[in-house]
């Protein structure tokens, strides 16, 4: 009788491992989905990034010069020179 009742509680610790293994597979491979994801969405703001600086860069002379052309035209128009 205590043969038969160890070789149970050897099954069913066998089927729980077996759950068990196949549960942190699965949260295993969710993870796995979500890292990549992730990876991916920081890819894509790295790139808008990137992009963005580069209108930046591309701008911000220009309106230092726009400014400066505002500042002689300023100087030019005004009254206080007459």
């Amino acid at each position: 009788m205590l043969s038969a009742f160890a070789l149970v509680l050897g099954c069913i610790g066998t089927v729980c491992w077996a759950v068990c293994f196949w549960w942190m597979h699965r949260i295993s491979s969710r993870q796995d989905a979500m890292l990549e994801e992730l990876h991916e969405m920081t890819t894509r703001i790295e790139k808008l990034s990137q992009a963005e600086h580069d209108l930046i860069s591309d701008v911000h002379p220009q309106v230092s010069e726009i400014k400066e052309h505002v500042q002689n035209v300023r100087e030019v128009v005004s009254p206080e020179k007459s």
